[in-house]
């Protein structure tokens, strides 16, 4: 599902240049990625927590359990090399906050007609990064041996978390060290 949105962000760039002079750009379709995007998190992040946090259901039982078992995770960067934009967006569970994204996804799913200026790029773009960074560690077997393919077009994570290219079924494929 990662990979089918990516695809619809790629086509999204056509129409608004990925810059931060842009990131306050919103549209329909960018409520659109928002609300895919950030829904498919909260099933990942179910599905992630499972084995050490059962009855986690919602961003703050998510924020209080995923750091204790993956300390990591706050602190991985994407990147979008393309378009020399770098992305953190577990950032602030570090200081026990949600994201500006989430609470963004939030208030465009539940009160759109008030606050649909927060289906912008940058809250779109931090979704992403944040379901890129989920899906890996949901599949990190796979990721740190490059089995997941075929590999992203736009997203990737700073070098420091990758360990290699190689051939995949579908394609090139990267491995990863999560």
């Amino acid at each position: 599902y990662f990979l089918a949105l990516e695809e619809d962000i790629q086509r999204l760039s056509r129409f608004v240049e990925f810059n931060s002079n842009n990131f306050a750009t919103f549209s329909l379709e960018m409520a659109h990625l928002l609300l895919a995007s950030s829904s498919e998190i909260d099933v990942v992040l179910k599905m992630l927590c499972k084995p050490f946090a059962p009855s986690a259901q919602n961003e703050e039982d998510y924020r209080s359990s995923i750091p204790k078992q993956i300390p990591n995770f706050t602190k991985v960067k994407v990147e979008i090399p393309r378009y020399d934009i770098i992305l953190q967006p577990w950032q602030s569970w570090d200081s026990n906050q949600t994201p500006t994204w989430w609470t963004a996804y939030n208030k465009v799913k539940h009160e759109r007609d008030s606050h649909y200026e927060k289906a912008n790029l940058e809250n779109v773009l931090q979704s992403m990064a944040g379901l890129f960074i989920s899906n890996l560690y949901l599949h990190k077997d796979s990721a740190n041996t490059g089995g997941l393919s075929p590999w992203p077009q736009l997203f990737r994570l700073e070098d420091k978390y990758e360990s290699g290219v190689g051939m995949g079924k579908a394609g090139w494929t990267t491995a990863y060290k999560l």
